[in-house]
């Protein structure tokens, strides 16, 4: 099964900070990521973190996270006055997982990131 990590993280966070986020995402849902999914905005610090977790990268577009924002269960008033969306990381996750795609876990906060599984 393809399982898709959706990241959100504060300006200015390292790639270690990602990282760390989907490891402890993975460990709590019992699923090894295969896919980093993260704004596009996010892109070039997801490219690292992509790279040291050895996985796909997807960059998801503003709209795109938008559009899943009803089948997200957390929401961050934090997030939606910095982006937009009120569901950063899970909306990744759910616009790369595609039309089927269903939470695996929920939203965890993990220093300066934040991680969302979907599959």
């Amino acid at each position: 099964m393809r399982v898709v990590a959706g990241v959100g993280c504060r300006a200015a966070c390292p790639a270690d900070a990602l990282v760390a986020a989907v490891r402890a995402a993975e460990r709590l849902a019992g699923r090894t990521a295969t896919v980093l999914a993260a704004p596009e905005a996010r892109g070039a610090v997801a490219g690292e973190a992509a790279r040291a977790l050895g996985v796909a990268l997807v960059l998801v577009s503003a709209a795109e996270m938008r559009a899943v924002q009803g089948r997200c269960v957390t929401r961050s008033a934090r997030a939606l006055a910095a982006v937009g969306v009120a569901a950063v990381a899970e909306g990744a996750a759910l616009a790369a997982a595609g039309p089927g795609g269903v939470l695996l876990l929920a939203r965890i906060g993990e220093g300066w990131a934040t991680c969302a599984l979907a599959g």
